[in-house]
């Protein structure tokens, strides 16, 4: 168990040690392979009328970087899980059971990712390149 566990004058438990909400580098590095996945697969349609071999370019990188982001993810969300059963926390909490800094380290962990700027940036990027890919495909397939 890390951290020490003490009472505050509110009478709450506390575990001193908790790591703040920090991106490691590994994160920052397959959220920018993520970032250009996501430009790259947009502008495939674009490239395929321009020249064909930078539409075959982009969505190789494109499907290559997705590839390498998703393994990452799955790869967090899968430590996470085997930490959540492993500790037992879902029973604890569906039973009301105390906590022990394990299981706060744990929620704490998870509360950090879905709280994540770096995921809220990606989720906009893939939004909004979407929406000008498919513009731009409308535009280029049927106005043009």
């Amino acid at each position: 168990m890390k951290g020490n566990m003490k009472i505050n004058k509110n009478k709450s438990l506390r575990c001193e040690g908790l790591r703040d909400c920090r991106d490691s580098f590994a994160s920052w590095i397959f959220f920018v392979i993520g970032l250009i996945a996501t430009i790259a697969i947009r502008v495939v349609t674009v490239f395929m009328h321009i020249e064909p071999g930078y539409g075959k370019v982009a969505w190789y990188t494109g499907i290559i970087g997705f590839s390498f982001f998703f393994i990452y993810k799955f790869k967090v969300s899968h430590a996470r899980a085997v930490h959540i059963k492993k500790s037992g926390l879902s029973e604890k909490i569906k039973k009301n059971e105390l906590l022990d800094c394990n299981d706060y380290e744990i929620i704490n962990s998870i509360l950090c990712g879905l709280g994540s700027r770096k995921e809220r940036i990606n989720y906009f990027f893939i939004f909004s390149l979407s929406a000008i890919a498919l513009m731009l495909a409308i535009y280029i397939d049927f106005i043009r």
